[in-house]
């Protein structure tokens, strides 16, 4: 089982706009075949808890945009680890100490990793 070409394209636009709020090491994991109630999960950083709260804003509006609602959400209010459902894309935005305590990575490492935008996943310095 692989992901479906909807949640592939929920993919692209949660990615594009994690990208334009200054999201680091992005990761694209195709967990349908592990997990039957989802297809794909986006893993991101942000580097404080303000830049964790925007992306997760921008990535859900966007989304809703395209007419896709959350269907859960957690950890907003935080700004450590957010965690949306879309259904079959899964978000998490972490922030980076966090992401490297829980290492979601390190748990899913046998599902395939799904590419994105070659600007995603950038770990240089922001402007």
């Amino acid at each position: 089982m692989t992901a479906t070409p909807q949640a592939l394209e929920h993919l692209a636009i949660a990615a594009a706009a994690a990208d334009a709020k200054g999201a680091v090491d992005a990761v694209a994991l195709d967990v349908s075949e592990p997990l039957p109630l989802t297809d794909i999960f986006l893993i991101v950083s942000g580097r404080n808890e303000r830049n964790v709260s925007a992306i997760a804003g921008e990535i859900e509006d966007k989304l809703i945009e395209a007419g896709t609602k959350p269907l859960r959400r957690e950890g907003k209010a935080e700004g450590r680890w957010v965690l949306m459902d879309f259904g079959d894309l899964i978000v998490h935005v972490f922030h980076e100490e966090d992401r490297l305590y829980y290492g979601l990575e390190r748990l899913w490492k046998d599902c395939p990793v799904l590419p994105l935008p070659e600007a995603m996943g950038r770990t240089e310095a922001l402007d």
